[in-house]
């Protein structure tokens, strides 16, 4: 009976907590960008369902990316987070509005969607192993003609200079923390609009985490890419990222700026491991 009670009372003050949060800051074009800039919107989901066959995982879930932005996507294993990247990139049945730059993606093929400016950097990185590192950028460059992918390259290798010394090295003979930017490094190459990343630290030792990141911050600011970040590491993500969502069990329990959730003790204790 004591059992009993004590699990509907901390039930009852998770509810009322996500209550206190949910939707708190939901839209943010209510609120100034970095530096007093305006918010426009490149990525927005509205009612946004997901299933696989008859398994739903998505439940109707609002969110929003802003140009040039960085939004984390935080949860526990199973919460949808995957799910959503493969929903935006039209790898899985959805319901719901899907708006990139204010023109529907919504039920369009991967490749379309893909043309139309999304990367994604999938869990795993799905690097290929028996090709070169060279053999995988023109892979994300295969859009581009020779004398652009050159320079494209270049580009690419002022942010990674590793790939440069291993161009002609086979991805599976990489560290995994350089697949992972060779893997990013890949995306890029697309010129993308938004780029989506699925758990870029996974595996990864710290300080190599922290070189991820301070890349990725000096692509966002130079390229002007917005990103989805699906993350793991709550406290790295919440630092990088400028607005924040939770999601638990397929639904937004939680969203706002993301240094607003990072430093609420209640949240951080509840909902971010931390």
């Amino acid at each position: 009976m004591s059992g009993n009670s004590r699990g509907s009372s901390g039930g009852q003050a998770k509810q009322r907590e996500t209550r206190a949060y949910a939707g708190q800051y939901v839209d943010f074009r209510t609120r100034p960008g970095p530096r007093g800039s305006r918010v426009s919107v490149l990525l927005q989901a509205k009612g946004l369902h997901a299933a696989y066959g008859e398994s739903r995982v998505l439940h109707g879930i609002d969110f929003a990316v802003r140009q040039g932005g960085v939004t984390a996507l935080l949860g526990a294993n199973g919460a949808g987070k995957t799910t959503t990247l493969r929903a935006i990139c039209g790898l899985v049945r959805t319901e719901g509005e899907v708006t990139l730059n204010g023109v529907s993606i919504g039920g369009k093929p991967t490749e379309d969607i893909v043309r139309m400016g999304v990367a994604h950097v999938p869990d795993g990185r799905g690097t290929f192993m028996e090709l070169t590192v060279e053999e995988n950028m023109k892979l994300g460059a295969y859009t581009r003609p020779g004398r652009q992918a050159t320079a494209d390259f270049e580009n690419i290798f002022g942010y990674f200079p590793r790939l440069r010394e291993r161009f002609k090295q086979q991805a599976g003979t990489l560290s995994g923390g350089e697949q992972q930017m060779l893997a990013i490094a890949r995306a890029l190459l697309m010129r993308p609009r938004l780029l989506l990343l699925d758990e870029p630290s996974f595996g990864l030792a710290p300080l190599i985490v922290q070189e991820i990141f301070r890349i990725l911050r000096r692509i966002r600011d130079n390229e002007g890419v917005g990103m989805l970040l699906v993350e793991q590491n709550a406290s790295i993500a919440l630092e990088f990222a400028e607005d924040a969502y939770l999601l638990e069990t397929g639904r937004i329990v939680m969203s706002g700026p993301a240094a607003e959730i990072g430093k609420d003790e209640g949240v951080r204790r509840s909902y971010l491991g931390y």
